[in-house]
């Protein structure tokens, strides 16, 4: 058994839970998460099985859609729900007053992570030194925010709002810098992942399907390592090199090529991510991570 699992995490447990719910059903110990949610959030979480572990750092690098539920008057030191109330206020923005600031935090702009997050510092984690109570400066990433628009009004002080992010956005942190902008204070207290790269929601199977299922129903929801891959173009080797890309022959070209990493393809089969590069003056393909 190989390949992606869309999983739909529920709340109140973590990713690295479901590593290990999916090992008892599968007895496969080769498995592995694309992006950590934490327990509060819920929602699509791809599972790597088997081979497709070494693709995961592609799927953690797409892009990722979210649903988030804000409050506002007051903030935690986790900027969410489940952290202690740092600050309170009396001011509540209107939701006109929402809707103007969104344009700022769209499009590239750089965000400072949480101290409570799994990020390092001098070796430790962010998360480890904030329950220390140490706070230590953290240098602000880009990001891209494609998309961020009011969902819904749920009351004076509380709205749903969807994110459209690149990888590495945490919601928490735009909330929170959100309640800011508008000269108030605002925590996250819900979040779900509706999407990561081309995996929807829609498509996951949630813990009470998967308990239900048998072995070979789980097997028809795996999906091909190559789904994973789809932003990269594809390549096809003749059929008589397949014995030898698998060995790591590298194939030559005869024709100049684009010079980046392809899905590569042989006998009708998936064999795994390329690279063509240039040796000795000649272009050739080699095979940089077979996922037979």
């Amino acid at each position: 058994m190989k390949g992606i699992l869309i999983f739909n995490k529920p709340k109140g447990i973590t990713s690295h839970d479901v590593v290990y719910i999916l090992r008892r059903k599968t007895g496969i110990k080769r498995i592995g998460h694309t992006g950590t949610l934490d327990p509060l959030a819920e929602g699509v979480l791809p599972m790597c099985i088997g081979k497709a572990t070494k693709v995961a750092e592609y799927i953690s690098a797409d892009t990722k859609e979210y649903i988030a539920r804000l409050e506002f008057g007051y903030e935690t030191d986790t900027y969410d729900i489940t952290g202690t109330t740092t600050k309170t206020t009396d001011y509540i923005p209107t939701i006109e007053e929402v809707r103007s600031i969104l344009k700022e935090f769209t499009g590239e702009i750089l965000q400072e992570p949480p101290m409570y997050s799994a990020l390092k510092h001098n070796g430790k984690k962010l998360y480890e030194l904030a329950r220390e109570g140490i706070t230590v400066e953290r240098k602000k990433r880009k990001i891209t925010i494609s998309n961020l628009e009011i969902l819904n009004i749920i009351s004076d002080k509380e709205i749903e709002i969807k994110v459209n992010c690149s990888s590495g956005t945490y919601i928490r942190s735009l909330v929170r810098d959100m309640g800011i902008a508008l000269n108030s204070l605002c925590t996250m207290t819900a979040l779900k992942r509706t999407q990561v790269g081309n995996y929807k929601i829609e498509d996951s199977i949630t813990k009470e399907e998967l308990d239900l299922m048998s072995l070979e129903e789980l097997e028809e929801k795996i999906i091909s390592m190559d789904t994973a891959l789809s932003d990269l173009e594809e390549f096809i080797l003749p059929e008589w090199f397949y014995n030898r890309a698998i060995n790591g022959v590298q194939f030559i070209l005869k024709k100049n090529v684009e010079e980046k990493l392809y899905r590569v393809y042989c006998n009708n089969e998936f064999l795994g991510i390329g690279e063509v590069v240039t040796k000795d003056s000649d272009q050739r393909l080699k095979i940089k991570k077979l996922l037979l």
